[in-house]
């Protein structure tokens, strides 16, 4: 039904007072440091301004992981972290690429770099991007054991990106694309032998279908977060920029919080029987050698724009 120009005026003219929002999240487990991270934003916003946010887990609203980025511009709901908007904003993958970023201090460098790119790139789905976290380095969980990457050959492993699929390829591996709530059965069923994630990650639920560890950082993850860009623009600068401070500051606790979790996961994963062997002498420098010629390739198929990003993260991070 269309809006009567009274109507329409009458709405235009309402403040937006005490508004009402709804999140969401991709996880679906309340003690993820993920969700405890969006929960102390929503529960902070409401206490320092007028916009109450009302969050919802994974799988609690009919909205597909890999929409959800889509779902915020569209104004299905208003906020959301989303791990799964590469599909959406392909040019954030840059980030991602198995081999290009190696430890914390290079992630830092290189996000700072790419964050105004990442700013428009996500404005352009009608998205503001507030802020984000990252999850702890990328490793190999299998269900065979592994001395070094050669082990990979002719097995079977769950990526969440065609980019982490490249990596798996070059050593022989088969790459897998399956949601996470598949993971579990299809490890069982031999389906998968194995996939890439972190210890506070995937592995927290799925490490006693996983007895191996591999300790080799393939990439690192990281999740965005979100607004409609209308409603965010509706709300009083005031509470815009209360918004954006808190986020600012949960963000990076959220990361601080994987971090703690990732040492506290290994160490009780490792207690109750998984064998984690440290990454091969040679096998770092090896994969960054085979995966160089990858990152321009990448970059070059997908157009100028992903050339230039990916020549400012390595300018960042000198490599």
């Amino acid at each position: 039904m269309k809006l009567t120009t009274l109507s329409a005026a009458l709405l235009l003219a309402t403040p937006v007072l005490a508004d009402d929002w709804t999140a969401y999240t991709y996880s679906s487990v309340s003690t993820t440091s993920a969700v405890k991270g969006m929960t102390r934003i929503t529960e902070r916003v409401a206490a320092d301004s007028d916009l109450k946010i009302d969050l919802h887990l994974g799988k609690t609203l009919q909205i597909a992981s890999s929409d959800i980025t889509q779902a915020v511009g569209d104004g299905i709901i208003d906020m959301a972290a989303d791990f799964f908007f590469s599909g959406t904003v392909p040019i954030a993958r840059v980030l991602n690429l198995p081999m290009l970023i190696e430890n914390d201090d290079e992630w830092a460098k290189a996000y700072a770099a790419m964050e105004p790119t990442l700013v428009e790139a996500f404005a352009g789905q009608g998205v503001v991007l507030l802020g984000g976290y990252r999850y702890p380095e990328q490793t190999i969980f299998t269900t065979f054991e592994m001395g070094s990457l050669a082990d990979l050959k002719g097995h079977k492993i769950r990526v969440t990106s065609p980019e982490q699929g490249k990596f798996i390829e070059e050593f022989g591996g088969a790459a897998i694309t399956l949601s996470g709530s598949e993971v579990p059965t299809s490890l069982e069923r031999g389906v998968i032998e194995g996939v890439l994630t972190a210890s506070a990650g995937g592995a927290k639920n799925w490490h006693e279908f996983l007895p191996y560890n591999y300790r080799f950082a393939v990439n690192y993850g990281n999740s965005m977060i979100i607004a409609n860009a209308d409603r965010f623009a509706a709300l009083s600068p005031e509470t815009q920029q209360t918004l954006r401070a808190i986020v600012a500051e949960e963000g990076p606790a959220t990361t601080a919080a994987f971090l703690e979790d990732e040492a506290a996961q290994k160490a009780a994963q490792s207690a109750a029987g998984m064998t984690l062997v440290a990454a091969a002498d040679g096998d770092v420098a090896m994969a960054t050698e085979k995966l160089a010629p990858f990152w321009q390739a990448w970059a070059e198929e997908n157009g100028s724009a992903y050339v230039a990003a990916l020549a400012t993260v390595r300018a960042a991070i000198g490599k």
